[in-house]
């Protein structure tokens, strides 16, 4: 009999649970009281639970029906879901949007974007893989990912295209007890060359021979931002974080930013979102390359407080 059972008696279920009244069920489906009854009264028969006590006034969901409420409202809203992909994907939206995100990028812009993607388009899955380097250069030529956000490494490749989102703020810091932090009046760069820097290395072949921004012969190499953050503040060397990533660090003394005497105090790492050449985003993938540029935007205005006069003196 379970065969039999339809959705439109699960919409009649569930509104007349919702409202606790037959006659107000109809009213909001458009349906005779009589209708959604008998309705009920042929669902019950069909899953052989009795999901309504009528004794009272109004009819009230008995336990079975409260369980059985679930389960009719996961099926419904599943089917709303199928119906909205596959609206989307009759009108050229993706099935799903992949996209590897550079570890140096901003988060409080990759959220909000994300947000606002989850909010516009609740249907279509958001996969995010974060990389360091070439990573994602590596998925999006390799087609595991449709959209990189990527920094700005020296590949020669013609396939990809890129749209400059925003420049990323790089500091070089050390731990206050670190040896570098101890030196008055500021480093130079042969005081950093003896000293351990904290490099973030390639796992891809893409910048194979390239170094970036490494400053001494003595350095330990990380696979992982989230280590790096680590062994800089547990004093195991020195080396450049994405500003917003160790702005709070800086604020409460966790880490300190070396003053540079011979090289510029800051670096800038240029951000941009990539794609191939022959297989631009979709819809959905145009929306949220838009959504990064408008969030970007707003970062690259000065903030108040700590950040501002940090961000002035990377200016001058």
């Amino acid at each position: 009999m379970l065969e039999g059972v339809t959705l439109d008696q699960l919409r009649m279920f569930i509104a007349a649970a919702e409202t606790q009244s037959f006659s107000a069920a109809g009213r909001r489906l458009h349906r005779a009281q009589s209708v959604i009854s008998q309705a009920i009264a042929n669902l019950e028969c069909q899953l052989g639970v009795t999901l309504f006590r009528r004794e009272g006034r109004y009819p009230e969901l008995t336990e079975q029906g409260k369980l059985l409420l679930a389960d009719a409202q996961t099926v419904t809203a599943s089917l709303a879901a199928l119906k909205a992909r596959a609206k989307g994907m009759a009108e050229g939206l993706e099935p799903e949007l992949s996209v590897a995100i550079d570890v140096m990028f901003p988060m409080s812009v990759l959220t909000r974007a994300a947000a606002d993607f989850g909010e516009h388009f609740p249907v279509t899955p958001l996969r995010l893989y974060v990389e360091a380097l070439g990573g994602v250069a590596k998925a999006v030529l390799e087609q595991q990912c449709g959209i990189g956000i990527m920094g700005s490494l020296p590949l020669s490749s013609t396939a990809l295209v890129t749209e400059r989102l925003l420049p990323v703020r790089i500091v070089f810091v050390a731990a206050p007890r670190h040896s570098l932090a101890q030196i008055q009046g500021g480093v130079t760069c042969e005081d950093l060359a003896q000293h351990v820097q904290l490099v973030l290395t390639d796992r891809t072949d893409l910048s194979k021979g390239r170094e970036f921004s490494v400053m001494s012969p003595r350095s330990w190499r990380l696979a992982d931002m989230g280590a790096k953050h680590a062994f800089l503040l547990a004093g195991l060397g020195w080396g450049g974080m994405p500003l917003e990533m160790v702005a709070r660090d800086l604020r409460e003394g966790a880490l300190v930013e070396l003053k540079l005497l011979d090289a510029p105090e800051r670096v800038q790492m240029a951000m941009s979102a990539a794609y191939r050449a022959d297989a631009p985003p979709g819809p959905a993938g145009r929306w949220f390359v838009e959504q990064l540029k408008h969030h970007a935007g707003a970062l690259e205005a000065p903030e108040p407080g700590y950040i501002t006069a940090k961000l002035a003196l990377s200016d001058t």
